[in-house]
């Protein structure tokens, strides 16, 4: 596989406009499960939509809305963007009809995945999400779970990742290619990057231990990476602070992954933990809420 289909660029709408800003489908990822979108949503605009087989979890990226389905209401937000605050996000089982409404102009991601089973609507509030400092030295993120394995889905895993200026994410280099628990197992993956500033960039590489994929990315805001399988380190350039959304679908509940043997001695001796981090303060409360 090359970079041209590993990576997706974002579309650029006004603020008064509304679309599809950036979508890939299993067909076009040439995998099973995900099918994963973003869509900005002007001020006072609407959209609807209808899971069918899948289940869904919709995340606010950036603004306010409100969610309505058969049984149900929800607020998402406010979230001035992803480094301002915790995310707002709500979980919809198959067979759910549903309309976003535009509070204030809104950014929302969406993951898909076909689900097995029908579970609950359930709403995920800032201060419902986890909150783990992970790694060490330039090797140092935040990871904020807001669909973690112990969450009440099928198949859909999600979380936000922050990684400071100049650090390394996803490191040491992981995969989770093959089914083989609890050491590991098969999930297919994409990740949505975000950035401060315009014109910041990180470097995203995807390789294989066979040499059959190694591929090293240029990313940008707004761009998506299709991770199929292989290892998947991630680095954001100096001077600029990176977020990226994580959907992830498989098999099962779990994130289990297997680092690369080259480099799986840096995690036994991780350095002083980077003291920039936290780059987003968890919320005091927790507690599980479902919509009314």
């Amino acid at each position: 596989m090359s970079s041209t289909e590993l990576l997706i660029s974002s579309a650029r709408l006004d603020e008064e406009d509304s679309g599809i800003l950036v979508q890939v489908t299993p067909q076009e990822a040439n995998w099973k499960l995900i099918h994963f979108l973003v869509r900005q949503l002007a001020a006072g605009h609407s959209c609807a939509g209808e899971t069918g087989d899948q289940e869904a979890g919709l995340i606010l990226l950036k603004g306010e809305c409100t969610i309505t389905w058969e049984s149900g209401e929800a607020k998402l937000g406010p979230r001035a963007d992803v480094f301002e605050s915790y995310p707002h996000a709500l979980y919809l089982p198959p067979e759910s009809n549903y309309m976003i409404e535009a509070d204030r102009l809104c950014e929302i991601a969406e993951g898909r995945a076909p689900a097995r089973r029908r579970l609950k609507p359930r709403l995920v509030r800032p201060e419902d999400c986890g909150f783990e400092i992970r790694g060490g030295g330039n090797a140092t993120r935040q990871i904020v779970d807001v669909m973690p394995p112990n969450f009440p889905a099928d198949r859909l895993l999600v979380c936000e990742v922050f990684t400071p200026s100049g650090n390394w994410s996803s490191y040491p280099p992981h995969k989770h290619d093959t089914d083989n628990p609890p050491a590991e197992v098969k999930l297919e993956e994409t990740y949505y990057y975000r950035y401060r500033e315009p014109e910041a960039y990180g470097i995203q590489r995807l390789y294989t231990a066979d040499g059959r994929i190694d591929e090293v990315m240029r990313v940008v805001d707004g761009d998506l990476a299709l991770i199929p399988e292989g290892y998947h380190p991630f680095v954001t350039a100096y001077g600029y602070d990176a977020y990226y959304l994580n959907v992830l679908a498989g098999e099962r509940r779990s994130m289990a992954a297997s680092d690369d043997p080259q480099y799986v001695r840096f995690r036994r001796d991780w350095p002083s933990r980077d003291p920039r981090l936290p780059l987003l303060e968890r919320p005091a409360e927790k507690g599980a809420l479902e919509p009314k």
